[in-house]
């Protein structure tokens, strides 16, 4: 039996949240720890599965607090390398007058680009039934040719492989790397969580159902869920169509995270009833992902305050 439900490669980093300013006026930031593949672990984790997760901090005080953190809240750190030479990644937060964030990232490099093929675990991957990873450990060669490798290798024991782009427009030197690295994604995963912004950066479609369909049909994946923000979310069964509206909340916190909760979620459900699912069972897993990843936007950061199911 394996020991890991769910293992994540990719990038592990803090988010520098804004606070309120100080009594000199200047703006404060709070250290939230962070990253998309932990968010999604840490869900997963908070609602009983056993979870695993590689890649690199730097040998610093954020890496240890990171380290630290992903390791209290139960999360395996086996497959966690730290990096003498660079540091820990930190993104500073701008939240938007709509709720959305706005992102400055220090990472030129940061200690998570640098993860080497020779440094992944392929031993707790073996160990796990799902592998799950995005594109932001596909910004640099040596970490995209881990990342690949990591992929391959999950795909040749049998685990199912769960993709989320995760797109940072900022991270990328060119955005035709960026599609490159998403369209090989979604060519070789068979669970994908893919937002409305994403769909219309791959398709050019601003209809989402329309660029749901092309979606799927550039995708190998077996189970496709398009996200839509508050308007809810977009799946399919049977060649059909299943779209499940949002839950609006009265005001948001801070949208972090939201994204990561949907795909925790819909990991959740798979490991639950099987990656073959009824119209019926689509429609349950939008409407609990949606309504997890509201709860979600109630409240700062994501890693340390993941909701439950």
């Amino acid at each position: 039996m394996e020991r890991f439900d769910v293992i994540a490669l990719g990038e592990i980093l803090i988010d520098m949240a804004p606070g309120e300013q100080s009594s000199q006026g200047n703006d404060t930031f709070e250290a939230c720890p962070g990253g998309a593949p932990c968010n999604v672990l840490s869900l997963l984790n908070k609602n009983g599965y056993k979870t695993a997760f590689i890649g690199k901090v730097g040998e610093d005080m954020f890496g240890r607090l990171l380290t630290n953190t992903i390791e209290e809240i139960g999360i395996n750190t086996e497959g966690v390398v730290f990096d003498k030479e660079v540091r820990t990644t930190l993104a500073f937060v701008k939240k938007l007058p709509n709720g959305d964030r706005d992102f400055s990232f220090y990472r030129n490099p940061g200690a998570d680009m640098m993860l080497n093929a020779s440094e992944v675990k392929y031993d707790l991957i073996e160990d796990s039934k799902i592998f799950h990873f995005g594109t932001l450990s596909m910004t640099s060669e040596c970490a995209k040719e881990a990342t690949k490798k990591a992929v391959a290798f999950a795909k040749e024991k049998g685990l199912l492989v769960s993709f989320d782009p995760n797109l940072r427009e900022p991270l990328w030197a060119d955005l035709e790397d960026a599609k490159a690295a998403i369209r090989w994604g979604m060519e070789n995963c068979d669970i994908l969580k893919i937002s409305d912004n994403e769909v219309e950066f791959m398709t050019g479609l601003s209809d989402m159902e329309a660029g749901y369909k092309k979606i799927k049909e550039m995708s190998s994946a077996k189970q496709v869920f398009v996200t839509l923000g508050p308007d809810g979310s977009i799946g399919m069964a049977d060649g059909e169509l299943v779209k499940v509206a949002g839950v609006k909340m009265e005001s948001v916190v801070d949208t972090t995270g939201a994204g990561d909760t949907f795909m925790g979620c819909a990991l959740h459900y798979i490991l639950g009833h099987g990656i073959e699912l009824s119209a019926d069972q689509i429609k349950e897993l939008l409407t609990i992902a949606n309504a997890t990843a509201a709860k979600v936007t109630q409240v700062k950061g994501a890693l340390k305050v993941m909701p439950e199911i």
